[in-house]
């Protein structure tokens, strides 16, 4: 009689229980879902990436990898249609051309038609590229370095922008915990091939707290304002941490470029499981902004904020 009497209070514990564990298996998967697997595997993170074209639902990205040895792919095209599983479409490095070595960002040249990119090395180190979207080929027209690079700089970031008619260039080196990151900025001649450094300031972001790197990637919009990405490495197998952030906003007064830095930083987006290194700003109902990783052995994700 007296285990007959427990037993319903033995369910009334069991049942919420029950139902808390369904709850967390249904919710975790969804959740995954948002973020989109491109490739699995330590070689195909993405470090960078740049709008090729955007047609209705269809995003087709071009993305660099920051492989460093021989038979290790550099660059890809990632289509994403909708909510499937991305297309992922590798791309050989001209034949004619030294294999560049550990590439970390990419960003499309203004009033190109998204067929002219510069990708970055670490060490600053850039590469001029002419994208055949559709043989999926690139052609490299010139490569020329970031100007007075500082011993020992660790770049992570670049994008360009047309701002009041001039063509904007910006860059960051990504610190490591107390070492702060740096952004850079300048302007460019596009004839030239020529940066003209105009500033610098430090940044420090504040979250992930730990193993931080404050600046992983960079883009800027036509208004000047600028957004970077920062995640935390502990090792290849994470787990990782990152956020996106508005860092400032660059303009110009007169002739002089000058940079706005924000006094406090605002995560806009958070991730406890992934290493965000590659951001793209695509405009429009469909579009939003685009967040890469390069999860190390665990591969490499997408994700769109703002889309639904």
């Amino acid at each position: 009689m007296q285990t007959f009497l427990t037993m319903p209070r033995f369910f009334q514990l069991i049942i919420p229980i029950f139902v808390l564990t369904i709850f967390l298996l249904i919710s975790q998967p969804t959740l995954a879902r948002d973020w989109l697997p491109v490739r699995g595997g330590f070689f195909f993170g993405i470090s960078g990436i740049a709008l090729v074209e955007q047609q209705n639902d269809t995003l087709e990205f071009l993305i660099v990898h920051d492989n460093k040895q021989k038979n290790q792919g550099r660059l890809a095209i990632v289509s994403i249609e909708g909510k499937k599983q991305p297309e992922y479409f590798p791309i050989d490095w001209p034949n004619d051309t030294e294999l560049p070595i550990d590439l970390e960002a990419i960003t499309s040249v203004p009033g190109k038609n998204n067929t002219d990119f510069i990708a970055l090395t670490s060490f600053g180190k850039a590469y001029y590229l002419q994208l055949d979207a559709v043989k999926k080929t690139v052609e490299v027209i010139k490569e020329f370095n970031l100007p007075a690079v500082p011993k020992d700089s660790n770049f992570e970031g670049f994008s360009l922008q047309n701002i009041d008619n001039k063509l904007v260039a910006i860059w960051g080196h990504r610190g490591a915990g107390e070492q702060l990151g740096i952004m850079y900025w300048g302007t460019f001649d596009l004839a030239k091939y020529q940066i003209t450094l105009a500033g610098s300031r430090e940044l420090q972001v504040p979250f992930p707290s730990e193993n931080v790197r404050h600046l992983t990637d960079i883009k800027i919009d036509p208004t000047g304002v600028v957004y970077i990405t920062s995640a935390s490495d502990i090792g290849d197998d994470g787990p990782f941490q990152s956020a996106v952030y508005i860092a400032g906003s660059l303009g110009f007064n007169s002739n002089k470029i000058l940079w706005r830095q924000n006094a406090e930083f605002t995560p806009l987006h958070r991730s406890n499981y992934r290493k965000i290194e590659g951001i793209e700003l695509v405009p429009g109902a469909d579009g939003g902004v685009v967040l890469g990783t390069d999860d190390e052995n665990l591969g490499s994700y997408v994700y769109i904020m703002g889309r639904n």
